[in-house]
């Protein structure tokens, strides 16, 4: 058995290219149109897995957008995607410059959770051990629901 991709239904596709991509650091790595189906799918690898999703078309993020407006609900309902960062502060404060609410902080210096614009619930976890705790994380309140 081997992992392909994570599907998740998006809204609006530029918003969750900006998240997936420009904030959290994503990269997309191909993209179908399907004019009979009306739908986009854009395939994402995190930047240290691009080599394999070129050779194996996998590990990826599958962002399915459909053409025709849809309401999407429950993103927490199938768990979270989770990714290993190399310095989850830095990418925390990435995010929230971004207008991304941090949702639990990393107060422990190694995890973290957002939610991407259609409510997907995103883990991140500090490659490595966890950093020394630093303000203003380590005393910030958890806000929603993660």
């Amino acid at each position: 058995m081997q992992y392909l991709h994570t599907m998740v239904r998006v809204s609006d596709l530029d918003a969750s290219l900006h998240f997936y991509c420009d904030l959290l650091g994503l990269k997309e790595v191909r993209r179908k149109e399907n004019e009979k189906g009306r739908f986009t799918l854009v395939f994402l690898a995190a930047p240290e897995d691009e080599a394999r999703s070129a050779d194996l078309k996998a590990p990826e993020l599958e962002l399915t957008y459909n053409w025709d407006p849809e309401t999407y609900s429950g993103g927490r309902n199938f768990g979270h995607l989770a990714y290993r960062v190399d310095d989850i502060y830095a990418l925390c404060e990435r995010l929230q410059a971004g207008g991304v609410t941090i949702n639990r902080p990393p107060r422990d210096g190694h995890m973290a959770f957002v939610r991407s614009p259609d409510g997907i619930s995103v883990e991140l976890l500090q490659k490595g051990e966890a950093l020394p705790p630093r303000e203003p994380w380590a005393s910030m309140q958890n806000t929603g629901s993660w």
